[in-house]
């Protein structure tokens, strides 16, 4: 009968997995001898392996250790293992296992370069993460958590966070936001995903959108049977007053994305009105709130009645999207739906994470970083204006109030071209074209959507050289 790798109470050394198949010619020490062989000759130890030591192993397999310390000589001498004082035992290091012609897996291939210049929207500047100041707040959570921290996470988020962000988003957005109404998400998508998909789905379609806005959103409200109905763009925003019989609107009401602008007073003042009357639903995705630059702050459509608006946000823009850190603000009645669909246990959000992001908050971290970052940002959209009016000035750029992109009108025809351009250069953009709804009627103007904000900060002057070489002549 095999013996197979316990654990010890005595373990000092790493897991390792081992079969020792019988007593056989030559005993235990033999049986040890030839498992470990056939593990390096497999591969499933590879060149440069440590190996635990003789009494780690030994307490682990129920032997002596001698008997490891015998095995492990004589495949030292072998050329299998190598050991040194100090180091222990590796497997050594050798370009393909001995034997009788089991193959080592080949190492992947390397991937794919990306490309030369990122200017595609969407991210922060990654080399910009407060490390320092999220690590000292990350420190404390940790120190301070209760116990229960470890266990199943509220799927509502921890209250920690949550009130945090009642107290930075009322500060900060204008939000009327009371503790028990946030629910934490990963995300925007994660919130989509929460409110209409499932068989018991908090709202269903038809959903008004922007007439520009991310394809990606558009395919998720798809593959969950919602059918979206575009809402024509002016200077004004989203033409609100062309509402119908929808159950709900999506609006970008800061900063329209990707195409930039407020939404109007009036227009604000509208949506609600309409949602009052016809018994609907405003959802207010804030993605980038915190910058502006040129422009009084905008606050949340949500603060004109929270009864008939569910305002979204996340760190995604302002930190980093690796944290998948997001909050819905929800009217009372949704609350529970959202919490049911989300599940009895936090399935998606780090509740260590929570607790950092809520002591960075409550810290004044998170403030000063936007701060901060609002500086580096207003310098970075400078340079680009300033870039294109001496080497492209006939290009229009619009939409840079506010926000992490700017949008850059071209002459009709000369999107496709320009992007093929930029493909063949390695310079990664992204067309205005792609954003716009399939549904759309309204004339789509060719464009740019350069995102400012994505290159680190040695390679914007690069990147904004090799955008001003793509761009037509006037």
């Amino acid at each position: 009968m095999a013996e197979s790798w316990v654990n010890s109470a005595e373990r000092i050394g790493a897991d390792l997995h081992l079969e020792i198949s019988g007593a056989g010619a030559g005993g235990r020490r033999a049986a040890l001898t030839r498992a470990l062989r056939e593990a390096v000759r497999s591969g499933r130890l590879v060149p440069g392996t440590r190996l635990p030591p003789y009494r780690s192993l030994a307490a682990d397999l129920g032997v002596a250790r001698n008997t490891v310390a015998d095995a492990y000589a004589e495949l030292v001498a072998e050329g299998w293992l190598t050991g040194r004082q100090g180091s222990g035992t590796r497997v050594a290091e050798r370009a393909e296992p001995l034997g009788t012609g089991t193959r080592v897996p080949k190492k992947a291939p390397p991937r794919a370069r990306g490309p030369r210049h990122d200017l595609r929207q969407g991210t922060p500047d990654a080399s910009s993460f407060p490390r320092a100041a999220w690590l000292a707040s990350y420190r404390r959570a940790l120190q301070q958590a209760p116990s229960e921290v470890f266990g199943p996470g509220d799927p509502a988020g921890r209250a920690e966070l949550r009130a945090a962000l009642a107290a930075y988003l009322a500060r900060a957005r204008g939000v009327r936001a009371d503790p028990e109404r946030i629910v934490v998400c990963s995300g925007f998508a994660h919130a989509l995903r929460l409110l209409f998909t499932g068989p018991d789905a908090v709202l269903r379609g038809p959903l008004a959108v922007e007439s520009y806005g991310l394809g990606f959103h558009r395919e998720l409200l798809s593959g969950a049977s919602v059918r979206t109905v575009p809402l024509p763009l002016d200077e004004d925003g989203a033409r609100v007053g062309q509402l119908d019989r929808e159950r709900a609107v999506l609006l970008t009401p800061a900063h329209q994305f990707p195409t930039g602008g407020p939404l109007h007073p009036s227009r604000r003042a509208a949506v609600i009105d309409w949602a009052r009357a016809r018994g609907g639903l405003v959802l207010e995705d804030d993605y980038d709130g915190e910058f502006r630059y040129d422009r009084k702050p905008v606050g949340a459509v949500q603060g004109l009645d929270p009864e008939r608006v569910v305002y979204i946000g996340s760190v995604s823009k302002s930190l980093s999207p690796a944290l998948r850190l997001g909050w819905m603000v929800l009217p009372e009645r949704y609350v529970d739906g959202v919490l049911a669909a989300k599940g009895e246990r936090e399935a998606w959000v780090s509740v260590l994470d929570q607790l950092t992001l809520a002591d960075f908050v409550a810290c004044g971290s998170y403030d000063r970083h936007v701060r901060r970052m609002r500086q580096r940002y207003r310098r970075r959209r400078d340079r680009l204006v300033d870039a294109l009016a001496t080497h492209a000035p006939q290009v229009e750029v619009t939409g840079i109030a506010a926000g992490l992109h700017a949008v850059l009108r071209l002459p009709s025809g000369t999107e496709a071209s320009v992007l093929k351009a930029a493909a063949w250069q390695g310079v990664a953009l992204e067309g205005l074209t792609g954003f716009r709804h399939p549904q759309a009627t309204t004339a789509a103007p060719d464009g740019l959507v350069v995102g400012y904000a994505t290159p680190a900060e040695h390679a914007y002057g690069a990147a904004l050289d090799a955008l001003c070489g793509l761009l037509p002549p006037g």
